[in-house]
Parts: C-alpha cells; sequence; structure tokens
C-alpha cells in the first residue's frame, strides 16, 4: 500500500521494482462465490507476479450487503515456502454532494489525532495534530494541500461523516492500525481508507522486512481483517 522510495525495494538480498500501491489494484480478479447478498472475488500469484512480488500467495477481497451498510473482508494466504511479506489497504471515496464545507468528519474518540503528509508521496516525518472538537474537524479543501492525511496511531475504531451537523455515513475500520483520508481541490469527495501498511518513509533503506507498516504471515498461514461502511 502506498509508495515505495524509488517504486523500489530489496528482499533476500535482491532488487525488485513495484509501481505505487502494488500490482493487485492492475490485475484481474475471478469471481469465486456469488451469493444473493454477497461475492468473493480472488486473484492468485503466477509467474508474471512473481518476478516483482516473490511470493506464491491467494489474496481474496468480499463484499456482503447488510442493511444499511456493506462489509468489505480480506483473507491472505501464504502459499509459500517462506515468510510472505505485505501490506494492503482500501481506497473507497464517497460522494459529498453540494458544498464541501457543510461536512465533518468525527472519530469516535474525542481525540486531536497527529498524522504525517506526504512529500514526494513518501510519509514525511513532520507531524501535526488535527484539532477536534468533541473529535469533529469541518472539512475544507485546504487540509489536502498537501495530499493525504497519514494516521498511524488512533485511538478510535471508527469515522463519520456529518452532513450540516446531521449523520451521514461512518466507516468501521477495527483492527486496521492506519488510516488515510483524502481529496482533490474541488472534487465532490472524501476518501476514508483503512490500511495495513503506508507509504516508505523519506529515509527508508528499501528492504522490504523493515519497512515501516509491513506485515507478514508464516509458511501455511492466513491473514484475515475486514471493515464497515454504514449509512446513517
Amino acid at each position: 500500500m502506498g509508495t515505495l522510495k524509488n517504486n523500489e525495494y530489496i528482499f533476500e538480498d535482491e532488487n525488485y521494482s513495484l509501481s505505487r500501491h502494488g500490482f493487485a489494484r492492475d490485475m484481474e480478479f475471478s469471481a469465486k462465490e456469488t451469493k444473493a447478498d454477497s461475492v468473493t472475488f480472488s486473484l492468485t500469484s503466477t509467474e508474471e507476479t512473481i518476478k516483482n512480488y516473490p511470493f506464491r500467495f491467494i489474496f481474496e477481497i468480499s463484499y456482503t450487503l447488510k442493511e444499511k451498510g456493506l462489509i468489505i473482508s480480506y483473507r491472505v494466504f501464504n502459499n509459500d515456502e517462506k515468510t510472505m511479506w505485505f501490506s494492503l489497504g482500501a481506497h473507497p471515496a464517497f460522494a459529498l454532494p453540494g458544498n464541501f464545507e457543510d461536512y465533518a468528519i468525527v472519530f469516535d474518540n474525542d481525540e486531536n489525532p497527529e498524522y504525517h503528509l506526504l512529500e514526494s508521496d513518501l510519509i514525511s516525518p513532520k507531524t501535526s495534530l488535527l484539532t477536534t472538537k468533541n473529535g469533529e474537524n469541518g472539512l475544507n479543501y485546504s487540509m489536502f494541500e498537501n495530499d493525504a492525511l497519514i494516521f498511524k496511531k488512533l485511538q478510535s475504531k471508527g469515522l463519520s461523516i456529518l452532513k450540516n451537523a446531521n449523520p451521514f455515513l461512518k466507516v468501521h475500520f477495527g483492527n486496521f492500525p492506519h488510516l488515510g483520508i483524502w481529496t482533490k481541490a474541488n472534487a465532490p469527495f472524501l476518501c476514508i481508507e483503512p490500511w495495513f501498511g503506508h507509504s516508505d518513509a523519506i529515509d527508508s533503506n528499501g528492504d522490504f522486512t523493515q519497512k515501516q507498516g509491513i506485515q507478514n504471515i508464516g509458511i501455511n498461514g492466513i491473514f484475515e481483517a475486514a471493515f464497515r461502511i454504514e449509512i446513517l
């Protein structure tokens, strides 16, 4: 998830390259299972993926409709004979009709969370605090002049959008440790992005196993995570 420094990384003394946000988003998933209220898509490693990502895996994403909401679930299966290192994350964008400044975001906890900004698509060491009142912060485009706000440490497990002080939508991100919030100037949407991992720091040494936010799965291991979007 995010950008690698110079779009490169090192694993077991070999150099590899990956474009921003990795390769899975550019690949075609197969429909593994379809039900009345859910669908599961699957992606399996190939000899081509191994050239840039030296692990054998199965990656599944499920979408399940629930009353007033949607659950997005992830499963990663390590089919390799070594520990598998990876990041994953979501990039949902929510349409905000009308005046962008009529909207506000509200964290579950009354906190003024620390966030990082991006510098040439990499994580800057400089941080700021998102000043909130009762966990609430009014939206304006100037917040995103330097791209996304990257939160590495949040007490909250959910984030709501309000319109004119009325509940609009909520993202329950649960045990996802990182969160990105992003839009661009004059865009009629806001992205709320739960992540396991994020861009390299600007001082990254390129070692994949030391990458900030990197996850790992042991041999024959399975990783599972989910987040929920709720209409309020």
